[in-house]
């Protein structure tokens, strides 16, 4: 009895150190307000070394972004997506609502421009306040 007890318990502290990493939200408070907070994955899509291509190859490679942000924003996964004013180096972002940075890395690295090199991507956890949005 007192071994499965022991099993039992060491089942529960297993359970509660996978818990907490992997939890994505807390509760912060300022003043008299309670923020929930909640981990998303921010994607800075950059210049890639492939940038060389032909205007009609260039067209293709953007239209098939264009259809891949969409796909990801159907998913639910994609939560904001749009490119810098200025692009030089730095062309976009996209911030993902999934469990995991690799998550992220994975659905994003099937983007055509990713794949063809026109883009590489950089990821980051990021923090906000649940239900943060846009005006």
């Amino acid at each position: 009895m007192k071994k499965s007890f022991l099993a039992f318990l060491g089942l529960i502290l297993i359970a509660s150190q996978s818990f907490s990493q992997t939890n994505r939200e807390f509760a912060m408070t300022e003043g008299d307000t309670t923020y929930i907070m909640k981990r998303y994955i921010f994607c800075l899509l950059m210049a890639g070394p492939e940038r060389n291509q032909d205007s009609a190859t260039v067209a293709a490679i953007q239209k098939g972004h264009m259809e891949h942000i969409q796909k990801m924003a159907d998913s639910g996964k994609l939560v904001v997506a749009g490119p810098f004013e200025d692009g030089g180096d730095y062309r976009g972002i996209l911030v993902f609502d999934v469990e995991t940075t690799a998550e992220a890395m994975t659905i994003a690295s099937e983007d055509p421009a990713v794949k063809s090199g026109r883009l590489r991507l950089e990821a980051i956890p990021w923090w906000a306040a649940k239900g943060t949005r846009l005006p």
